[in-house]
């Protein structure tokens, strides 16, 4: 791998209109940075004339999937196959500008390990800036991440920052939270953005919906990866305690207060507590001791060193 090395990933579907003209922009845009660099298109399933387009382009990675996997699943294995040290991603819709990529670069060089692009001026229609804008918001209340856009693609990242990530799901728009709690350092600058002027967009309420699903999976990463047992744990105990206050308050109106419970829930509401707490507490348990085979298998634990330096 060189050190000055960039690798462009684009993820294309059906995207025959648009290949062409944006390889041409990569390839100046690379060009004129005057660095070594290689371009790879992940065909995600084409069902069009995206795979023919690109047979005559040079130069040339393509990786053609068996099925449309999805985005996530084209950037990963986009990254396992790159051999920059600094990996540049972005969408193969031409709303993206190749011509950006500096602007990332120069960011980077100021110490980030990870950049990304931030559509100050989004050319989409209204309902996508919209729903946008609401994951955005949400991504900050759970993730509290640094960055404005994760939706944006075109973004930069170091090559060893990624070595240890695995994508899954819709996660691809996420793997800035993800590094960031890693503790590499993310950083964001203004990028253009253009509309749409040929094929169609991908985007639909069903990615929204995993995307959500992704962003909650994320937020209990974040907060309870090292030890599940304080997030089930802690809450059978909460639910254990519910559960044996409202028995020990049944059994008070039942012995000294000779009150009839047969026409009352909450018996039955505090047994059902209790033996939910159980179970959330036994959860717990489990999940811890697959959370630590999991960092064993991958022979990693759950922080990261950046450096050791010894001086005698």
């Amino acid at each position: 791998m060189s050190d000055s090395k960039i690798s462009v990933v684009v993820p294309l579907f059906n995207e025959e209109d648009n290949v062409s003209a944006l390889h041409k922009k990569i390839h100046l845009a690379c060009e004129a940075l005057r660095r070594p660099f290689e371009i790879i298109f992940v065909d995600d399933g084409s069902i069009d004339q995206t795979v023919a387009m690109c047979r005559d382009l040079r130069p040339l990675t393509l990786i053609q999937q068996r099925k449309n996997f999805g985005q996530t699943a084209a950037f990963d294995v986009g990254f396992k196959t790159a051999r920059g040290a600094i990996i540049i991603t972005l969408d193969g819709d031409l709303q993206n500008d190749p011509a950006d990529i500096p602007l990332l670069l120069a960011e980077m060089d100021k110490g980030f390990d990870i950049v990304s692009g931030w559509r100050f001026k989004r050319q989409d229609s209204f309902a996508k800036r919209f729903f946008s804008r609401t994951a955005n918001l949400l991504r900050k209340v759970l993730l509290q991440d640094s960055i404005h856009d994760s939706g944006c693609s075109l973004k930069a990242y170091k090559s060893e920052a990624l070595k240890d990530l695995d994508l899954f799901g819709e996660m691809h728009r996420f793997i800035p939270a993800l590094l960031e709690l890693d503790g590499w350092r993310v950083g964001e600058v203004r990028v253009s953005h253009s509309p749409r002027i040929a094929g169609q967009t991908k985007y639909n309420w069903k990615r929204g919906v995993k995307g959500f699903v992704d962003m909650v999976f994320i937020w209990f990463w974040r907060s309870y990866s090292s030890r599940p047992v304080h997030f089930f744990g802690g809450s059978g105990m909460v639910l254990i305690s519910l559960g044996t206050i409202i028995l020990t308050w049944m059994a008070y109106v039942k012995i000294f207060l000779g009150e009839s419970l047969s026409d009352r829930i909450w018996p039955l509401m505090g047994v059902f507590l209790v033996m939910l707490g159980v179970q959330f507490f036994v959860f717990g348990l489990l999940a811890d001791m697959v959370m630590k085979n999991y960092y064993k298998m991958r022979g990693r634990m759950n922080y990261a060193t950046k450096n050791i330096t010894e001086r005698l």
